[in-house]
């Protein structure tokens, strides 16, 4: 039986997803506040976005982590005074997760210190190839997902 080799094209486009994702984080890491981690930004974004209070369990899914390497990361921003993290009035064996006040200015800090990175990025690759690439990443994210 003839082995299958997988389609050279998917590898290229993985391999540049994988590469890229490793430039980003790496960029966006040393421009973060001393002590912000890229996944203390991306939590705190994800809470001024959308808003609302989200369950440990809801966030590891929503990260795609586990629910322990979510419960380290709620620990050291609630710590820090980031986050609140209460029992849910509903069912006291859940926690319920909110950004604090505190956590707002972090993440307006952090987003001053990394937008030079947005904004090179920006420059360097223009608008309009930017706002093109959207739909295909999106498109990409929505079938990794399934």
């Amino acid at each position: 039986m003839a082995e299958t080799k997988p389609d050279p094209l998917i590898i290229t486009l993985f391999s540049e997803i994988a590469m890229n994702e490793q430039m980003a984080r790496v960029l966006l890491s040393r421009a973060l506040p001393k002590g912000m981690e890229l996944s203390h930004f991306t939590l705190l974004n994800h809470f001024a976005r959308l808003g609302g209070q989200k369950s440990p369990a809801q966030l590891a899914r929503i990260f795609h982590v586990t629910k322990g390497a979510m419960t380290n990361t709620l620990g050291k921003l609630q710590g820090s005074g980031y986050l609140a993290v209460r029992p849910d009035p509903q069912d006291g064996r859940r926690k319920i997760v909110t950004i604090t006040e505190a956590g707002r200015n972090a993440l307006l800090q952090a987003t001053d210190a990394v937008e030079p990175v947005f904004r090179k990025t920006l420059e360097t690759m223009g608008a309009d190839k930017v706002r093109a690439a959207l739909p295909f990443l999106r498109d990409l994210r929505a079938a990794l997902g399934e």
